[in-house]
């Protein structure tokens, strides 16, 4: 453990958890974890529990970054970085360009993925103390068809990921 120019500790590294108190995390871009998706796409995996989880998603022309569900507990926000991204927002659409903001507030059921007309980044931020790089690694292996989506339907309340088209 490091400590800043003020003596407060720095926890450096993969992002395991997040910082609280007087404890900061630090996620080095060389550190963070890169799950790859199949259409070139992929979860730059930056932060996870504590107050807030936050990964980076790179999505290819046309690519789905999430099919509809909703949070209980998380509140999400999204700052697309790149491109355009369609949102579902409890079945409105809405298409956000590079430096737009949703904010998405606890059980509204929402979906998004990248326009038609060219890849899209966004940061994704997750407000509650839920660790989510699990669910993350999870959707690499099912979008390279290595496991099946079924899976995922127990781990719902785990990872606060609430299907709305799923049983």
């Amino acid at each position: 453990m490091a400590a800043d120019s003020a003596g407060r500790d720095v926890v450096a590294g993969t992002g395991a958890g997040a910082g609280t108190g007087t404890r900061a995390v630090v996620v080095r871009a060389d550190d963070a974890e890169y799950v790859p998706l199949p259409h070139g796409g992929g979860f730059t995996l930056l932060t996870d529990g504590g107050p807030l989880s936050a990964n980076r998603l790179a999505l290819a022309a046309g690519a789905t970054g999430a099919r509809p569900h909703f949070h209980a507990r998380s509140a999400e926000l999204f700052h697309v970085l790149d491109g355009t991204v369609e949102f579902r927002l409890d079945g409105a659409v809405e298409a956000i360009g590079a430096g737009g903001v949703v904010l998405i507030p606890p059980g509204l059921p929402h979906a998004f993925g990248a326009t038609a007309d060219g890849p899209a980044e966004l940061l994704a931020v997750l407000g509650s103390p839920v660790e989510r790089f699990g669910y993350f690694r999870a959707l690499g292996r099912i979008q390279h068809g290595l496991q099946p989506f079924e899976d995922l339907l127990p781990e719902q309340d785990r990872y606060d990921v609430h299907f709305v088209d799923r049983a």
